[in-house]
């Protein structure tokens, strides 16, 4: 049996156990202590921490989450930490209400109601499952049928349809989840969920003008923050920009289009990377060039918001370039990257 340390975190004054075969981050999920996180696979930092005290080391994780200097300063991912003697750890960046209010992760049986490719290489995958409770923004794991391994995607819906989610899913060359939509799984098959994990989430209260920045299957998170922005009636301006190559990599162009009739202030922006500005598309505004270049010409403001990026790693990273060099304050920024393993 794995021997068990100590580990207090501050400045949050909350203790809990660990055992040296698990991560911090899974203990804490297990313990019902909600610490901020993102991609649980090293990768994004947001669960950066620093050592205070105590034996931790790591499992493998990418040097762009954490550098070699902050790693030899103390610093942590809790995604990948192991405990190895009582430690004293300080948060960088966490959410009191969230640390100990958060949903608990739920192990749910789901059954496949539909799956539907809604463009050459993004499919909707919609389960029934009963019971489990989510936050918009938030993501699962799906388990891999006959296997031990799982692929984290994000969900589209919210909990006002209660025991159906959907999930929007990238198909990669050599994936072994996304393969199995198009030959292996089908309608009234039984897939393995876990969940929900993520911090990328609307804060209750907030009130400052949000603007989306997506790519990809990114578009699932922001589809269930916009679903949520409007059946509360949130009166918060929203933009929203979605990254794209083409007009045929655009997908849910009515749904964004009707939810954004019921918001007080919302327009949204199909930016185009690939394509030249003789595209036109009837109803849908289109800009040119990568996202975040059609961002900094349109929000000179963006300071003055809350930003909330979501699609692949290289969006991301250069939105978050391009908001440090805009001066937002980073509790206004908040972000999911999405990865593969099938990825190089």
């Amino acid at each position: 049996m794995a021997d068990k340390h100590r580990i207090r975190f501050e400045p949050v004054d909350i203790e809990m156990d660990v055992n040296e075969d698990e991560t911090i981050l899974d203990a804490a999920f297990r313990q019902g202590v909600h610490l901020m996180h993102g991609c649980r696979e090293g990768q994004c930092s947001a669960c950066k921490s620093y050592v205070l005290d105590g034996e931790i080391d790591m499992d493998r994780y990418s040097t762009f989450a954490l550098n070699d200097a902050e790693a030899a300063e103390g610093y942590v991912l809790l995604c990948r930490s192991h405990a190895y003697s009582d430690c004293e750890i300080e948060l960088l960046n966490f959410d009191e209400d969230e640390l100990l209010n958060g949903i608990a992760i739920q192990d749910v049986t789901t059954t496949i109601t539909a799956i539907e490719a809604v463009t050459r290489d993004i499919v909707s995958l919609r389960l029934s499952a009963p019971g489990f409770e989510f936050k918009p923004g938030q993501y699962a794991d799906l388990h891999i049928p006959g296997t031990d391994e799982h692929r984290s995607f994000s969900m589209a819906t919210t909990m006002s349809t209660p025991g159906e989610v959907e999930f929007l899913i990238k198909k990669y060359p050599g994936g072994k989840f996304s393969a199995l939509l198009d030959e292996g799984l089908s309608v009234g098959d039984e897939v393995e969920l876990t969940g929900p994990y993520g911090s990328f989430t609307l804060k209750d209260g907030h009130v400052l003008p949000v603007v989306c920045i997506g790519g990809g299957a990114g578009m699932a998170p922001i589809l269930s923050l916009l679903r949520h922005l409007s059946q509360t009636g949130s009166r918060r301006p929203v933009r929203f920009y979605y990254g794209a190559r083409t007009a045929a990599d655009l997908f849910y162009l009515d749904e964004i289009a009707a939810l954004g009739r019921t918001l007080a202030d919302f327009e949204f922006v199909a930016c185009l990377s690939e394509v030249t500005e003789a595209e036109h598309l009837p109803g849908v505004e289109l800009d040119f060039g990568m996202v975040t270049d059609v961002v900094g010409r349109r929000e000179p403001r963006i300071a003055k918001c809350e930003t909330y990026l979501c699609g692949p790693p290289p969006m991301v990273d250069a939105a978050l370039l391009f908001l440090q060099a805009g001066e937002v304050p980073l509790d206004q920024i908040f972000y999911d990257k999405f990865t593969s393993p099938a990825q190089p």
